[in-house]
């Protein structure tokens, strides 16, 4: 029996004890994240294209699809009124791909509905996309049961099967008016309402194609309703393609099983808290190297020394560089490579490790945030 087979489906239930402490940490880096961007002085659209590109590509990437990351950049670049040194050449997909993105986390507002949803799969697949297993963009899927298969084709194994089509719109239409009503409903978290979207509406599987990818779209509408703020600082399908396998198991697990979503929801603020987590780290990052290049006159230092530098406030050779890497990043000679680490250590950049010979490292001074 599928879930939504369940007597009383959709009426989702989950254990409050294993979900309540999960998501009060998950609201705390929230909170932490959102604080530390909204400090950053980066400029908000090129950190919001950088967080939508994120999101485009590995959402199809889920999906096996690889995007030309230069074109989408571009498309969404123009969308965003942000310049770019050298534009690469848009298409309608890409085009269409930056109008989806950019109309689920900036119209907040705007009701959810069937039109909406179905532009967007217009959207994804334009008109003569492709030549081979066209999909009708805008449509709902036809007459045809909606299996998700694999193994051999005389031994198919069904992993999945979606309400027929003689019930599909009677379930979007309950889905949609619960989507558009519990955004006001203050019983709802709005991280578990994001997390409920993405189940119910996936579990649907409304289109012939492309129905992952809407349905990250809409969780992407509920997280920025959820945060009240179009301005996206992190790409959970970042998160998503990193576990897919566990992903697509834990929605077969969902599917197959009861009205008990624990599970899903667990695996859906886990890898929540894992965006959050990176996010972080890169904002720490950040500010590291910010504050390093604040203390040290760059003016003093070669174009090598500052490669190098650079590459490792970007996290490389944490454990500190030698000699012999030195000269292999920078592409000097060993005597210039130890030429350049003295003078280093003598600037205030690096620290000399106590060890001597093939041993000494160099790792990065230390220096108070300013």
């Amino acid at each position: 029996m599928w879930i939504w087979e369940q007597e009383n489906w959709p009426n989702f239930v989950w254990d409050k004890n294993v979900i309540e402490p999960k998501l009060r940490d998950i609201r705390f880096r929230q909170g932490i994240l959102l604080g530390k961007m909204s400090g950053q002085p980066k400029d908000q659209k090129q950190s919001m294209l950088d967080t939508l590109l994120a999101n485009i590509i590995h959402s199809s990437a889920i999906e096996g699809e690889k995007l030309n990351a230069f074109s989408v950049r571009s498309s969404l670049a123009n969308k965003l009124g942000v310049s770019e040194e050298k534009p690469s050449p848009t298409s309608e997909r890409t085009d269409g791909l930056a109008e989806m993105m950019l109309d689920a986390v900036e119209n907040l507002d705007a009701p959810l509905t069937l039109e909406r949803i179905l532009n967007w799969h217009k959207r994804l697949f334009p008109e003569g996309y492709t030549l081979f297993n066209p999909v009708m963009g805008g449509q709902l899927r036809g007459d045809e049961p909606m299996q998700v298969v694999s193994g051999r084709i005389d031994k198919p194994r069904v992993h999945f099967e979606a309400p027929s089509r003689d019930v599909l719109e009677t379930e979007l239409e309950v889905f949609i008016r619960w989507f558009n009503d519990s955004r006001e409903d203050p019983a709802l978290d709005p991280l578990l309402r994001a997390a409920i979207t993405h189940l119910w509406f996936v579990t649907l599987h409304p289109l012939d194609d492309g129905n992952g990818r809407i349905t990250r779209l809409v969780t992407d509408l509920a997280l920025a309703q959820a945060e009240r703020q179009s301005v996206r600082f992190y790409a959970m399908s970042v998160a998503i393609l990193a576990n897919r396998n566990r992903y697509y198991e834990i929605l077969e697990q969902s599917q197959k099983g009861d009205l008990d979503i624990t599970a899903w929801l667990m695996w859906f603020l886990n890898t929540l808290g894992e965006t959050f987590t990176s996010v972080l780290e890169e904002i720490g990052q950040t500010i590291l190297k910010n504050n390093f290049w604040l203390n040290i006159d760059q003016t003093q230092l070669s174009l090598e020394q500052v490669k190098v530098l650079n590459r490792m406030l970007d996290g490389d050779f944490d454990q500190g560089i030698n000699t012999s890497q030195y000269h292999k990043v920078a592409k000097v000679s060993k005597p210039t490579a130890s030429r350049h680490l003295a003078t280093l250590v003598a600037l205030g950049c690096l620290v000399k490790s106590d060890a001597g010979g093939r041993s000494t490292r160099y790792k990065l001074a230390h220096f108070k945030l300013q």
